[in-house]
């Protein structure tokens, strides 16, 4: 049975001591070739993560070569939503979800957005559905949800709160960082690219998953909603002990979470204007039961 969402989230975890704080994803010789019997707990996970990693860098790759191959045949570079969710644990826990009323409106808005062209929308094609493709469902253990898309220039990677390297990271990542180095001695990274944790399962998802260029939450009430609603649902239904959390956006999904097999935390935004009431001592660090190496350095 969940604890109340009164509750801290020290109360749902148990610290693993084992866990590094710094761990790159990386197979070293000397166990690549190993017996799977012979190699430690941390070793197996390592790997896990790689492989992960791989299918990861895999999926972006089909969807980017889709983007490409239609550009090249009709200019504009429209591709079909549903051919942009590549992820196959995703298709089989979403069967029809994509065939939906709600759904083809959607298509039919997002096409007529990125096909006009005049105003350009974030991310880009092939990473709208960037946080599925990067996390399999199987391997989702905790899900921040946000708002919507960075909506300036090369910001926008289709995972919340992520930014590529060679931006600056916006207050509320840096609030995520100084909480992680406060609690589990993460260093704060000279980047933003949450990558990592995607591949480790945490689901980084937006509640809008596109915006117009400088315009906030021009996308909102198009039919992502239904969406991304739909998503916590089948997470709810299928799944168990997953942390939902982060600010307005994750409290208002709560309607659609079993709190009696899942666990809500209802902190403040980590924004820089809400982070002193509520963000800052949430204890993060609690979520190393379940492995998560939350160092992103290179």
């Amino acid at each position: 049975m969940a604890a109340a969402s009164s509750q801290a989230i020290t109360d749902f975890f148990q610290p693993n001591p084992g866990t590094p704080k710094r761990q790159k994803f990386s197979t070293s010789p000397d166990h690549r070739h190993q017996p799977l019997s012979s190699l430690t707990t941390q070793q197996k996970y390592r790997m896990e993560s790689n492989k992960c990693l791989a299918k990861s860098k895999r999926n972006l790759k089909i969807c980017s070569q889709k983007v490409s191959s239609q550009s090249k045949v009709e200019g504009s570079g429209y591709v079909k939503l549903e051919e942009l969710l590549v992820e196959e644990t995703w298709l089989k826990a979403l069967p029809r979800e994509l065939q939906k009323p709600h759904a083809t409106n959607l298509y039919k808005f997002v096409e007529k957005e990125i096909s006009n062209g005049s105003v350009p929308r974030y991310p880009p094609q092939h990473l709208i559905f960037n946080a599925f493709n990067s996390t399999p469902f199987h391997r989702v253990k905790a899900v921040i949800i946000g708002q919507d898309p960075y909506h300036g220039p090369g910001r926008a990677m289709g995972l919340s709160f992520s930014e590529p390297e060679g931006t600056k990271a916006p207050s509320s990542l840096v609030n995520i960082f100084k909480e992680l180095k406060q609690d589990v001695g993460c260093s704060i990274p000279s980047h933003g690219n949450l990558e990592k944790w995607a591949v480790q399962g945490v689901l980084l998802l937006n509640t809008v998953l596109t915006v117009r260029k400088q315009q906030a939450n021009s996308h909102a009430k198009k039919g992502w909603e239904q969406f991304t609603d739909a998503i916590i649902k089948i997470i709810s239904q299928k799944k168990e002990g997953v942390v939902f959390l982060w600010g307005k956006s994750a409290q208002e999904k709560s309607r659609f979470i079993d709190q009696t097999k899942h666990h809500i935390l209802k902190a403040a935004h980590p924004s820089g204007l809400s982070a002193n009431k509520g963000f800052f001592g949430c204890r993060i660090e609690n979520f190393s039961k379940f492995k998560i190496n939350f160092s992103i350095e290179i």
